[in-house]
């Protein structure tokens, strides 16, 4: 486990606090090749809760997971002028193997829209074959020149979803039905995180990218965090790679595609969205440990009831692990305070004479007196009081440090603690321009109600400003 230490507070340096998190909670460590991270298991079971949650919302979505090579023949890219360019400066590009040089370079693929565009080609006929919906569980790399663990490395694991369909309109209404139901949903009754739902304008678009949808979140030092991206394609790759399809007349059709993506970065956002100053805050939904039972003493009649209270918890479907008791008692709650467990039951000799344990909760470090009995039926109810409370408190915190402001000065101001909103109309090249020279960017573009405009183009939009990660 970790070793008992004193956090930096997030008030004195946010980013330091960021990467004491990581390590003291056990969550992952750099790799041997800079820019790169190694998960570890506590990290990765994150991982693993974040991914069969948004695996199974995909599933409900229609798309079938399937997967594609890690290397991409460097012609492919070069396919989709656009596309390349926006990735130019971050490509791996393998050039010798075999102890020979390769006659054509190869890539390592920063996205997939390129060698399943190929495959679409392949496999699409007619309009019997359409959509076709798949999504692919990976890794990718994209040269980060700045890492910081889950948020930016060299090399993250993520999903990417790729569809072709017989219309635009088909496709935006699919593109729009992954960023509501799968990830928004997940985002809000999963990671406990509300975000702006809104449009990219068009220079911060995905390369080769007609529209792109994003999700952005406010971390508690007020810095935006994009959490999840969908992209309306158009048929640029459909012309790029041949993805042609016969109508019910008999006529040739290009596709519409779209493609959606979520990534390793969502752990960077749980930590920085509600960690504190104890370390991390892990919302009950997706913790992989809801409940950890604590011996006090490592004693015959405290391990029995530890071990009773233990099996009633699974057998409500807890989560729940049983520390038996290494190292000193302050010390181990320290450790899994760190790890930001939902719920932690003390039983100790005292208590057990009154036939009572103490139940914490992780959030708001609350105590409760409950009979050893009462702990599994009263626990599922605590867990989702507790859900519902961070998502609220999130909430709170985001709309408390966003400002409605008249002018690009005043959101470069505000921007350095929250988020700015204004409207687009104030903001052209220059005033832009202006915002970039103080790592203030534009993060999306919403309508006044909150939700997703159909396009840049839109009367009366506003633009969510701010800082970001």
């Amino acid at each position: 486990m970790a070793s008992q230490s004193v956090l930096t507070p997030q008030a004195e340096d946010f980013p330091r606090w960021y990467q004491d998190v990581v390590a003291k909670a056990e969550m992952a460590d750099n790799g041997p090749v800079r820019g790169t991270m190694v998960i570890r298991p506590y990290g990765y079971a994150i991982w693993e809760r974040i991914q069969a949650e948004i695996d199974a919302r995909i599933k409900q979505a229609g798309a079938q997971n399937a997967y594609f090579p890690l290397f991409i023949p460097q012609s492919y890219l070069s396919k989709e002028a656009e596309h390349v360019e926006g990735f130019s400066p971050e490509l791996a590009v393998v050039t010798h193997a075999g102890g020979e040089e390769l006659a054509e370079p190869i890539v390592v693929r920063p996205t997939s829209e390129t060698v399943i565009g190929e495959f679409m080609a392949k496999w699409i006929q007619s309009y019997r074959d359409l959509p076709l919906l798949l999504n692919q569980w990976a890794n990718v790399v994209r040269w980060e020149l700045r890492p910081r663990l889950f948020l930016r490395s060299s090399e993250f694991l993520w999903q990417e979803g790729h569809t072709a369909h017989a219309t635009y309109e088909d496709a935006a209404a699919y593109a729009m039905k992954i960023h509501l139901e799968v990830y928004n949903d997940f985002l809000n009754e999963v990671l406990a995180v509300p975000t702006f739902l809104g449009i990219k304008p068009p220079r911060e678009r995905f390369a080769g990218a007609i529209n792109t949808m994003t999700c952005e979140g406010m971390m508690r030092d007020g810095k935006a965090l994009q959490m999840a991206t969908s992209h309306e394609l158009g048929q640029n790759f459909a012309k790029a790679f041949d993805i042609y399809y016969q109508s019910e007349e008999g006529q040739a059709a290009l596709c519409h595609t779209t493609s959606w993506g979520s990534s390793t970065r969502l752990v960077g956002g749980l930590i920085m969205a509600h960690g504190d100053d104890r370390g991390l805050v892990v919302p009950p939904r997706l913790a992989p440990i809801q409940v950890v039972i604590i011996a006090v003493r490592d004693e015959p009649t405290v391990n029995e009831a530890c071990e009773r209270i233990l099996a009633s918890l699974k057998s409500a479907g807890v989560r729940a692990v049983l520390d038996r008791g290494r190292g000193s008692f302050g010390r181990r709650l320290t450790d899994w305070e760190i790890k930001g467990i939902p719920l932690r039951v003390e039983v100790g000799p005292r208590d057990l004479a009154e036939g009572v344990v103490t139940v914490v909760r992780r959030d708001t470090a609350e105590k409760i007196t409950l009979e050893l009995e009462a702990v599994a039926p009263r626990a599922p109810a605590l867990l989702e009081t507790m859900q519902a409370e961070l998502l609220q408190g999130a909430r709170d915190r985001r709309d408390a440090n966003t400002c409605d402001v008249p002018s690009v000065v005043k959101a470069i101001d505000v921007a350095q603690t929250g988020f700015a909103r204004l409207s687009w109309d104030l903001v052209g090249d220059s005033e832009e321009a202006e915002m970039n020279s103080q790592a203030v960017t534009i993060r999306c573009l919403v309508r006044a109600d909150g939700s997703i405009p159909a396009s840049d183009l839109e009367e009366d939009l506003l633009c969510i400003v701010a800082k970001s990660y």
